[in-house]
């Protein structure tokens, strides 16, 4: 077994003890097939207000211009697929099942920090840096270049096994090691069940997405007013949106994820829609002290809930 042979087994050992569901590896170098389709996709203004996609286009598309010297990207999926979801009818008011529990960033972030540690340990010192969809890196490209899956027609990461209810990460490192085969397959076929089901017709051809038009981005990403033209099409999504996974074929393979910090906040099972109506900055600090649903900011998440409770 060579070197670099060696690193690749030691990594898939680590990432299992650590919990991750698939690790799989690329070697790092420039996105030459990604940068026309970026510089396409913001051309046509689908990032909306996330002016940072437009930030550091060479960076987004090259790690080795994030970590000096580096010679391999590690891709990682962490589950988060919950045993139920929450109370939802027809009418309720619905949050996107990666925000039930704590904010991933921190629960992961702090795993790849000891995923770090432990491959200095056992190598000595590497130089590298752990991602968790805080910096210009193409995560589900990465993750198909280390065969993880195939990017769908949502444009969200498929796997076989799992889905797509996970979460990605990376860790960009200078140490060589073999790498897995990319996964070149759609197994999406002909199937269109994403496409059909978007409500806001954020899906403007297979694996490309109006990110302005997307349920998710008009919640969290937006910080005007939401548009009068997407009213009676949100399908009560306060927070994110789940539509195009819930009917991916696919998402029968879910598991439930071994997460107890993914568990939702006790208050939250139980919350009426008019418990969202009547939620106050109080009940909004205690509730979602941990949770990514922050971002969105209390007058933020108000301002989602009084436009789904609004006359179309």
């Amino acid at each position: 077994m060579t070197p670099a042979e060696k690193h690749a087994s030691l990594i898939k050992s680590i990432a299992n003890r650590l919990g991750f569901d698939f690790c799989g590896i690329a070697k790092a170098g420039f996105l030459e097939e990604e940068a026309p389709r970026l510089e396409e996709w913001l051309s046509r203004n689908y990032q909306g207000e996330m002016g940072y996609l437009a930030n550091h286009f060479d960076k987004r598309l090259d790690p080795t211009k994030l970590v000096e010297g580096a010679k391999t990207v590690v891709s990682l999926v962490y589950n988060y697929y919950p045993e139920t979801s929450l109370p939802e009818s027809p009418e309720s008011i619905k949050l996107a099942k990666y925000a039930y529990g704590e904010d991933y960033h921190f629960v992961i972030k702090d795993k790849l920090k000891d995923f770090l540690e432990i491959l200095r340990n056992e190598i000595g010192e590497i130089e590298g840096r752990a991602f968790v969809d805080s910096a210009p890196v193409m995560e589900r490209q990465w993750a198909q270049k280390a065969g993880l899956g195939w990017i769908g027609k949502n444009s969200l990461l498929l796997n076989k096994k799992q889905g797509s209810f996970f979460f990605l990460a990376e860790l960009i490192i200078d140490l060589e090691v073999t790498p897995d085969t990319p996964l070149t397959k759609d197994y999406c076929g002909t199937c269109t069940a994403c496409i059909d089901a978007c409500p806001t017709d954020a899906i403007v051809q297979p694996s490309v997405v109006d990110g302005s038009r997307c349920i998710s981005y008009l919640t969290i990403e937006l910080k005007d007013a939401i548009p009068n033209e997407f009213k009676g099409k949100m399908d009560n999504w306060a927070f994110g949106c789940d539509i195009c996974q819930d009917v991916c074929p696919w998402n029968r393979f879910s598991k439930p994820h071994q997460e107890s910090k993914f568990k939702p906040h006790p208050d939250l099972e139980g919350f009426t829609n008019q418990d969202w109506l009547e939620l106050t900055d109080e009940t909004f600090r205690k509730v979602f002290k941990k949770s990514a649903v922050k971002r969105t900011k209390f007058a933020g998440l108000k301002r989602n809930v009084e436009f789904l409770r609004s006359k179309e």
